[in-house]
């Protein structure tokens, strides 16, 4: 009897398991077919395009020349591709001018071009489906014709008829497993099966045995091979994107329309992009020395909206309107700057005490001890809710895109999403994330790190230091992390912790407008009292202890120590711009480097040329430009950075493809511009031998070096750097709405 009734009971639940599973498959193969479909077309389309960029240069060398056995052969050898069936050439007028030998018949300019509203589609030939490509050829803005490439697609019919035949086996499979567990548990005792079912309910009893830690680790490993690939395939996604996406203002005004919305952005920074200062009795307007002012102003610029900042110019009160805003750039407005006021007292405590003495020596290891103090964290608390009020304020809707920068604004992303919790907000960290067992020494350690998990993207410059931060959220507070996926969970509050390495604006402001390498040397040798002939290596850094300025002028004494037939040929010119004068470890730092410069100048002057020259003033950026342009060499020495963006600023300006870039090794930058000298500053003598290197490198190594490296900083630019982060962005916010949509179904 119990034996009926168990078969019975199978039965039951096998019968229309097997019913659904084969509905399921008959609505599910179809729909594989057209996924298949679509993404083949979707890598016809990208494959095209790369050929088409490939074969444009050439194109528009032979044409003018109409030699046809050139053309021919040049359309020719692209076949080598095995996809790729034929490529021709069509005119303006629409007629197959050139075109390979297997080109179909059933192909040609008129109907391929008047049927084709997206640049590509599928046409059944008797051969079998091929996918067609219309890609435009223009020269100087005008088209002169069209290239059209005819992509074999038979291979896709071979594939569908594979991944039918596994559908189909998978959920054969499936419904073996799922009808064999069934039977093993219908032959419980009737009794046994419905507590069985109560302790599921209650998380108890048969559901147990599956939860032990056992069959959990057993599992574990692919659940974490599954997260791994899909990570991969994510990192694989975003290069085929670098590779087929140009990186420029215009590409993130269409990224911000298409994918958010025509949303504008909110950036909130302690440092104002533009500052009005009166000078004698005028109103001036300058850009502070600052690489964040330097990265993300032409952001903005591209992108408009609002910039809340600092305002600390003795003018800027006097700029702005009645609600605390003024339109800049001065000579030509695209977004708004609205400033926030602070005290004395409330900048000392936030800005000079908390973040500046505490959170600022805390993530360098540049051996000064941070020091934390319960009134410069109440200031700290203080001004972050007040740049968070006027965010919200800033806001035209419940779910601005904010971009918050740096550590003076660690709690800001809590606050906000206090009170807009659809705000999508992206928290770059300008500076390195600390190992979990230094950033312990802040007292309100876990504070912070709650206020920095209001982020919806919480950016680093590298892999290193999103691992860092991974670790001390772990060590600190009680969260779910996803090391796979690089995600934190914490109160139903996901955030994403990626590497976004920072960079510089390209093409630079100044290109086409900057006279010749050798006319702005000479002006500059000219300005500084030295000979044409003698060489010249610069620094670019404000004056802080982390920017290695003392290991850099005794790397020059070191080198002039070993070459003195260097002595009264070479002279290092460093622009340091004050910074943070008020504190007392930047006053001895100041008189530090001055008394070296001094010592080392009293030293080895020779004819009256000094192998130091400090200009401890503010450059603007066109003039620091004119010294990178002037100098044989460029160093930078710092003993911990998140990226310096002077490095590839110098690589920019170097349109000359000369000059040498000696970088250190604790820079974020070292990770990319392999082609630099790089030294550990703290190892005088490699640093030294370097610079000697670098003054006498040959032509032919130096132009090699210098390709190499603007090509990177071309092509990984400050609006692939915003772009990659508002991509990532959208895509939160299009799961968000499909997890929203779940819910309300």
């Amino acid at each position: 009897m119990r034996g009926f009734r168990s078969l019975k009971l199978s039965l039951r639940f096998v019968v229309p398991l097997v019913v659904a599973l084969g509905l399921l498959a008959y609505a599910v193969v179809p729909l594989v077919d057209k996924l298949t479909l679509r993404w083949s077309v979707r890598d016809m389309d990208a494959r095209s395009q790369l050929i088409s960029s490939t074969l444009k240069d050439p194109l528009l060398e032979l044409l003018p020349l109409g030699d046809r056995q050139k053309i021919n052969r040049l359309l020719q050898r692209a076949l080598q591709d095995e996809r790729l069936l034929a490529v021709g050439f069509c005119n303006n007028e629409k007629e197959l001018v050139y075109r390979t030998r297997a080109f179909p018949a059933d192909i040609n300019c008129s109907s391929a071009m008047d049927n084709t509203s997206k640049s590509l589609h599928v046409i059944n030939l008797p051969q079998g489906p091929v996918h067609v490509a219309i890609n435009a050829i223009n020269q100087d803005g005008t088209q002169i014709g069209s290239l059209v490439l005819v992509h074999d697609m038979s291979y896709i019919v071979r594939r569908s008829a594979d991944t039918r035949k596994y559908v189909i086996l998978l959920f054969i499979v499936l419904g073996v497993v799922v009808s064999m567990i069934t039977v093993f548990v219908a032959h419980l005792s009737w009794q046994g099966w419905m507590e069985g079912v109560r302790a599921m309910l209650r998380g108890e009893g048969i559901i147990k045995p599956f939860t032990q830690p056992a069959v959990a680790s057993e599992l574990q490993p692919l659940v974490g091979d599954l997260k791994t690939l899909l990570r991969s395939m994510d990192a694989e996604r975003r290069l085929a994107d670098d590779s087929t996406i140009t990186w420029s203002p215009d590409t993130l005004r269409r990224l911000l329309h298409k994918q958010l919305t025509g949303e504008k952005v909110i950036v909130v920074s302690n440092r104002e992009p533009y500052i009005h200062s009166k000078v004698d009795g005028t109103i001036q307007v300058h850009r502070p020395a600052s690489g964040l002012v330097t990265a993300v102003e032409p952001v903005m610029r591209a992108c408009s909206g609002t910039w809340i900042a600092h305002g600390s110019g003795t003018a800027d009160r006097e700029t702005v309107d009645e609600h605390d805003r003024v339109m800049v750039p001065p000579q030509k407005p695209e977004y708004n700057l609205r400033r926030i006021w602070m005290t004395k007292e409330e900048e000392k405590g936030y800005y000079y005490g908390f973040a500046n003495e505490g959170l600022w020596p805390l993530c360098h290891n540049a051996h000064v001890r941070p020091v934390f103090r319960t009134s410069d964290w109440e200031q700290y608390v203080k001004i972050n809710q007040r740049f968070a009020d006027a965010v919200v304020a800033e806001a035209d809707s419940d779910n601005p895109v904010v971009l918050v920068q740096d550590y003076h604004f660690a709690l800001l992303p809590g606050m906000v999403r206090n009170v807009l919790p659809k705000a999508t907000i992206i928290t770059f960290w300008h500076i390195p994330w600390p190992n979990p067992e230094s950033f312990g020494i802040c007292p309100w350690r876990e504070i912070l790190l709650k206020g920095m998990l209001g982020s919806t993207i919480l950016g680093f410059h590298t892999p290193y230091h999103c691992k860092n931060f991974l670790e001390t959220v772990d060590r600190y507070l009680e969260t779910r992390i996803e090391h796979e996926s690089s995600t934190i969970s914490r109160r139903g509050q996901l955030t994403m912790v990626e590497s976004y390495p920072i960079s510089i604006q390209w093409p630079p402001p100044w290109l086409g407008k900057t006279p010749p390498v050798e006319q702005v040397r000479e002006e500059i040798m000219v300005s500084l009292g030295l000979p044409l002939d003698h060489l010249l290596g610069v620094g670019v850094d404000r004056m802080d202890y982390t920017k290695g300025i003392p290991e850099r002028f005794t790397a020059v004494e070191r080198m002039l120590e070993l070459h003195p037939e260097l002595v009264g040929r070479f002279t290092f010119v460093q622009i340091a711009a004050p910074s943070r004068s008020a504190l007392e470890e930047y006053q001895a730092l100041e008189t530090r480097v001055r008394t070296m410069a001094e010592r080392i100048n009293a030293r080895f002057t020779s004819n009256g040329y000094p192998p130091i020259i400090l200009k401890s003033e503010h450059h603007e950026p066109e003039e620091v430009n004119r010294y990178f342009r002037a100098a044989q060499v460029c160093m930078v020495t710092s003993l911990h950075d998140g990226m310096n963006l002077v490095a590839k600023e110098f690589v920019a300006s170097r349109d000359d493809e000369r000059g040498v870039l000696i970088l250190s090794q604790f820079t974020g930058a070292a990770h990319e511009l392999h082609e630099a000298l790089v030294v550990n500053p703290y190892h005088v003598e490699q640093t030294a031998e370097a610079l000697y290197q670098a003054l006498f490198m040959p032509e032919y190594e130096q132009q090699e070096r210098m390709r190499s490296m603007r090509a990177l900083v071309r092509d990984f630019n400050v609006y692939r750097w915003a772009g990659r982060m508002l991509l990532d962005a959208a895509r939160v916010r299009q799961r968000e709405k499909l997890a929203t949509r779940i819910a309300n179904n």
